[in-house]
């Protein structure tokens, strides 16, 4: 439909009554009185045999008359007037609708209800059930539309078309949105009095971000809104607790502030968040709150706002379904609703390019049978977003499919996104107060403060600063400097005298690994249950007793200060490590290292804390001063180059040795595998040791990451190796020598061979083989 034949300076061809309360009466429809009197017959009604009912539909060409006033060549707008067209014709072509007289589908749906779906008749929805919802002011505003001159109503859409407001409007507008959200109504209305089983509405314009006084995002009335008012107005004994239930890629604001003090409506909404940036975006007033996860309700209200607010797009079915199964179903199911209704945008479908996420038909049908279990299965489905005309229309016929008692299709939801994993963690947290079914797993933060708890990771290094005080007299660095002091509190120990070393230790870390088994039923956990390993304290012995300055940091897992009350704080992203790593490495470097002048410092870095190392060696000039560099990682290689300094990345080759878990990536990616042979994250050695992190499939294991294995295995060929490059250093560098750096390929040959019974007949000079052998090169 050409949206400028919808657009008339004159309204006289579209029949319109004087006063928009007039009601015609219809298959659906009821004057507010007769509710009044009839409650205890809609109850009765309600309790028919649900199987003997059909599935409603309701849809009404007029709601096209809502059309961009843009005369142009290219008028369409994303909320095109041809969706609700295109899904209606999608259901016809699946023969779910009947084409015959009402009298001829009645007879038929009496032998067979799930044939054909039963046709809702849609109304304007009246003033009195509009400002239920939204204030007078608003509703005027929406209804002096219809006297503004298209021209007027271009200039207005330029205004409105723009940032968070993202609205047209035009001539009919007014009359679309009244019968949208009357529309909303009599669907709700028809399931709650048991006239129909389920029911979808195939409605437009969509609801869910407007506000009680004012239209945004494509939203004229907020439809959904005024029809679970409407229904708990009319029917308060059998419709007093409502789900909404929206699973439109775009956070509902405008039903999340309607409900947001209310304790009998619980709002839940799946949505693309990306902190704030994606649509709606921030409020601008300050003190609504956005689409957060964090935002819980108030008041009232509180625990009945759940934000499932996705990090970014690119969600599939894998996301969506876990998200239902651990979230959306255990909550609903407590709550035990009266009444279930959808907000069912399909921009999060696979093929909506606004949305980006890739959402199946499948997956739409599964939600939706999972939602059908509650409230005795008086499900109401309003059209919201969604603006790929084919994802829209496939994905509304799976779900009318479902309603009407075909099961879903049987799908094998692919692996869940590790970030989207953390995102409903998130959600858990900060519902675990609210809802008994998210507290298992979850720990109350808040309570354990006032009983003067502390996190396991403080209690863990202090710990280790006891031991290494008590065996080898180390004692706690100081770190002056505003960013890190915080952070690095007690993280940095060093022995005694370090600033006279002769020779250094530098060991950079990831914490000490925590082994727990807890008890199934409540997830606690007995002290006696947990363990720590430390497979460091070998390493310092043995550097203590080869007579090396030992410094030992610790790079805590969360960067985040100790005192938040998040019960789940991340492991801190690999840039985080980078940063923070970087800031300390070079602090100890300007005010300890380099002013220890002569003093060799090897350095050992184990887990992601050896990311650091990296930028120590691109930020300061320190390769004089290293004789190796010394690795075990199970996470992510990095190689090391510099823009400013062309001979980094050949030194870092010749002075790295880098245990990596036989499991890992590199090993069986081709490409990768091309990257390691050709040393471009250094001198990679493969390990017979793999990451057992994954065993069981739960992440999780007795044998914690694979790390303290690896230490433990290699322990005699790392000492080694340091051996031989710390005297292959001494021999360049010592005192006497004067030596230059890109000489050192050949010094310490001999020592190489005599130390690990290598014959230098056969070992080039400086290589790698001469110090591991010939295996560690073909593993």
């Amino acid at each position: 439909m050409d949206p400028r034949e919808l657009h008339l300076e004159n309204n006289a061809e579209i029949e319109e009554p004087s006063s928009i309360s007039d009601e015609t009466p219809d298959q659906s429809q009821r004057s507010h009185e007769s509710h009044q009197s009839s409650e205890a017959e809609v109850a009765a009604q309600s309790d028919i045999r649900v199987s003997s009912l059909s599935t409603g539909l309701c849809y009404d060409d007029r709601m096209k008359f809502h059309a961009n006033a843009d005369f142009t060549d290219s008028p369409h707008h994303p909320e095109d007037p041809r969706r609700i067209q295109a899904i209606m014709k999608e259901f016809v072509d699946a023969d779910l609708v009947y084409k015959g007289s009402e009298h001829e589908l009645a007879e038929i749906l009496k032998k067979s209800p799930a044939k054909y779906m039963w046709r809702i008749a849609a109304r304007r929805a009246n003033p009195e059930e509009i400002c239920l919802v939204h204030t007078a002011s608003h509703f005027e505003w929406v209804r002096s539309l219809k006297d503004k001159s298209s021209r007027e109503l271009r200039e207005m859409t330029k205004t409105f078309d723009n940032g968070r407001k993202s609205l047209y409007v035009g001539n009919l507008t007014y009359y679309a949105a009244l019968i949208s959200a009357g529309g909303a109504i009599e669907t709700c209305k028809n399931v709650v009095e048991g006239k129909v089983r389920n029911a979808i509405a195939v409605i437009r314009p969509p609801g869910h971000h407007a506000e009680h006084n004012e239209s945004m995002g494509f939203c004229i009335f907020n439809n959904v809104p005024i029809a679970v008012r409407t229904c708990q107005r009319d029917y308060g004994n059998i419709c007093r607790k409502v789900l909404i239930l929206d699973w439109d890629v775009h956070h509902g604001n405008g039903i999340q502030n309607m409900f947001y003090n209310d304790p009998n409506v619980l709002y839940i909404s799946l949505h693309v968040y990306q902190d704030g940036l994606f649509y709606p975006g921030q409020p601008e007033e300050e003190d609504l709150p956005d689409g957060g996860p964090n935002n819980v309700g108030a008041g009232m209200g509180v625990g009945k706002n759940v934000n499932i607010a996705w990090h970014d797009q690119g969600m599939g079915d894998g996301e969506y379904l876990a998200a239902f199964q651990r979230i959306v179903m255990p909550i609903a199911t407590e709550f035990d609703p009266d009444l279930v209704v959808i907000s069912a945008g399909f921009d999060a479908a696979a093929g909506d390019e606004l949305g980006g996420c890739y959402v199946t038909p499948g997956c739409y049908s599964q939600m939706t049978f999972m939602l059908m279990s509650l409230a005795k299965g008086k499900v109401a489905v309003c059209l919201e977003g969604g603006y790929n005309l084919n994802a829209i229309s496939h994905s509304a016929l799976a779900v009318a499919k479902t309603l009407m008692g075909e099961p879903p299709e049987r799908m094998e939801p692919p692996p869940l996104n590790a970030k989207a994993h953390k995102d409903l963690q998130h959600v858990k947290n900060y519902h675990a107060p609210y809802w008994a079914c998210m507290r298992p797993g979850v720990v109350p933060i808040k309570e354990l403060r006032v009983q003067n708890g502390v996190r396991i990771s403080d209690v863990a290094r202090e710990y280790q600063r006891s031991i290494l005080s008590k065996k080898f007299n180390m004692i706690v660095m100081p770190i002056m400097r505003n960013k890190i002091t915080k952070t690095f509190e007690n993280q940095v120990l060093v022995t005694p005298g370090i600033q006279r070393a002769r020779k250094i230790l530098l060991i950079i870390h990831d914490p000490p690994e925590i082994v727990a088994q807890a008890d199934t039923y409540d997830s606690s956990v007995n002290s006696h249950n947990a363990w720590m390993t430390d497979p460091l304290l070998p390493y310092i012995r043995w550097g203590i007793q080869n007579s090396y300055g030992i410094i030992d940091v610790n790079i805590p897992s969360h960067l985040t200060p100790s005192s938040t009350d998040r019960a789940l704080t991340p492991k801190v992203e690999e840039q985080q490590i980078q940063l923070h790593s970087k800031e300390l490495l070079a602090y100890l470097w300007d005010n300890y290292l380099q002013l220890n002048v002569g003093a060799p410092i090897t350095i050992l870095g184990v887990g992601d804390a050896y990311l650091g190392i990296k930028l120590l060696l691109t930020s300061r000039e320190v390769k004089s001063r290293i004789p190796t560099i010394l690795s075990f990682v199970t996470g992510s290689l990095r190689p090391v180059k510099s823009e400013t300094d062309p001979s980094l990345s050949g030194w870092y080759k010749s002075h790295s040795l880098i245990f990596v878990s036989s499991n890992h990536s590199c090993w069986n990616d081709e490409e990768n595998s091309k990257r390691v042979r050709k040393q471009r994250f250094g001198y990679v050695r493969k390990s017979e040791v793999g990451d057992v992190s994954g065993i069981g499939g739960n992440g999780s294991s007795a044998l914690g990451s694979g790390l303290s294995v690896m230490l433990d295995r290699h322990l005699e060929e790392a000492c080694r190796w340091i051996e031989v490059k710390g005297a292959e250093w001494e021999s360049l560098w010592g005192e006497g020598s004067e030596a230059e750096e890109e000489g050192m390929g050949g010094a310490g040959e001999g020592m190489e061979d005599e130390l690990l019974g290598v014959s230098s007949s056969r070992v080039p000079a400086g290589s790698m083989q001469g110090v591991l052998g010939q295996s560690a090169m073909t593993a």
